[in-house]
């Protein structure tokens, strides 16, 4: 009898680590396929910002440091980067994009060039898909995390080699007041 209970536990046991593990492997693949969803919008960004500094560069040829900038932080090859590689660029590159545009405020030709604006409309576009897109990926990640970290699967999850992954968080300078003078 008590064998019989024993061998049950075990079966047990086993069920649930098979049922664990699938789990682990599904909510991975959820990060994975939420952060190739936001990846399709930042590679999109990613492609529009030389033709934003190439307009912009006709018409501002006195802000070379914010282009330059720009550019130098886009000289890494996209596809070879890491996930975490992607981010950190996206990081990177969003306040001196938006320097870029306020530039551009101060052109009332640029502002009014055709190209400039379909441009400055992709680009806006691009940042709302990336955001909503920022939006899914962190939930999906915060999912995964506290399947990572709560007990018992925390041990679980060690022994099969899943870890915590990254949120896709806001830098100190995004997170701070815009100031407003009149």
């Amino acid at each position: 009898m008590i064998t019989y209970i024993i061998i049950g536990i075990i079966v047990i046991l086993i069920i649930y680590i098979f049922v664990l593990y699938n789990s682990f492997v599904n909510s991975n693949n959820m990060v994975n396929e939420a952060f190739s969803t936001m990846d399709v919008y930042l590679k999109k960004r990613w492609d529009l910002i030389p033709n934003l500094v190439e307009i912009v560069k006709g018409y501002a040829t006195h802000e070379k440091q914010t282009l330059e900038d720009v550019v130098k932080l886009r000289s890494n090859n996209y596809e070879n980067m890491s996930n975490n590689e992607k981010m950190s660029s996206y990081e990177e590159t969003y306040p001196r994009v938006e320097r870029l545009m306020a530039i551009a405020e101060n052109y009332p030709e640029l502002k009014a060039s055709t190209q400039f604006q379909n441009l400055s409309e992709n680009l806006t576009k691009a940042e709302d898909e990336i955001a909503n897109s920022r939006k899914y990926y962190n939930a999906v990640v915060r999912m995964f995390n506290n399947k990572v970290e709560m007990f018992p699967n925390n041990i679980f999850a060690h022994i099969f080699g899943f870890k915590s992954k990254k949120m896709f968080e806001a830098k100190a300078e995004e997170r701070e007041n815009i100031n407003i003078k009149l």
